[in-house]
């Protein structure tokens, strides 16, 4: 990595998003804290800058098409480009999220976040990443959207509540890595999936029993992968997590 690598974290302005920021800004990156409420973003900028980041503000709400355009271009200006992209941000899509009786709306606004949001955020982004000589892509996801794990075990310690919605969003969000890796895999772009396990956020009510700064770890790994590190993975602390 450059003496002057950029990050840009989505979600960054709480939670395990800001930790992934706190984590990169500590490294002497320049870090964009992405995020769609003004208050909190600035709020955590002004958090960071106090503990010696180099952080700046990105007002983006990654399921607004002018919104991400006008992040694509506020970053250029800013920072010159762009060597990392941790998409972070996400949602539930609102709870409960029985299979039977789901209301459909959950299940869109889920997608439209956690997937569809990753791949217009991330398209945007590209040509910035590609002028970078160890560009990184981490793609925020979790245990949820095992598969193997989902169908080995009943048990909502390891696989989470019912959802119909979130969970599969996050499967689906696995899939799209792969493809990405596929594509790019005859460029110097690196991009792998993280689970950063049962962390204690507002997203799951605080009743994990991981902190963020715990969850944030395995992301600022993948971000600092060497060039001959992996693509299209899908890891966590321990390792590769079973699809």
């Amino acid at each position: 990595m450059s003496q002057t690598t950029i990050a840009l974290v989505t979600g960054a302005n709480k939670g395990i998003g800001y930790e992934i920021a706190a984590g990169l800004g500590a490294l002497g990156w320049s870090v964009g804290v992405g995020a769609r409420d003004d208050a909190r973003r600035e709020a955590a900028v002004e958090k960071l800058r106090a503990a010696g980041v180099d952080a700046f503000g990105v007002p983006l709400d990654v399921t607004d098409d002018t919104s991400v355009a006008a992040a694509v271009r506020l970053v250029e200006k800013r920072a010159g480009g762009l060597d990392v992209l941790v998409n972070n941000a996400g949602v539930t899509g609102g709870m409960p999220q029985e299979p039977t009786t789901v209301d459909l709306a959950a299940v869109r606004t889920a997608v439209e976040t956690n997937v569809i949001g990753v791949i217009r955020v991330t398209n945007a982004l590209l040509p910035l990443l590609r002028r970078s000589a160890s560009p990184r892509i981490v793609n925020m996801s979790s245990g949820v959207g095992s598969l193997t794990r989902q169908s080995g075990s009943f048990d909502e310690l390891a696989t989470g509540p019912l959802s119909v919605a979130y969970a599969p969003s996050k499967t689906f969000l696995n899939a799209v890595t792969v493809q990405y890796a596929k594509e790019l895999r005859d460029t110097n772009i690196l991009i792998n999936a993280a689970c950063p396990g049962f962390v204690a956020t507002d997203l799951n009510g605080f009743r994990g029993v991981r902190t963020p700064e715990q969850g944030a770890a395995i992301a600022v790994r993948l971000a600092t992968l060497p060039d001959d590190g992996p693509t299209g993975g899908f890891f966590e602390d321990a390792g590769v997590v079973p699809w």
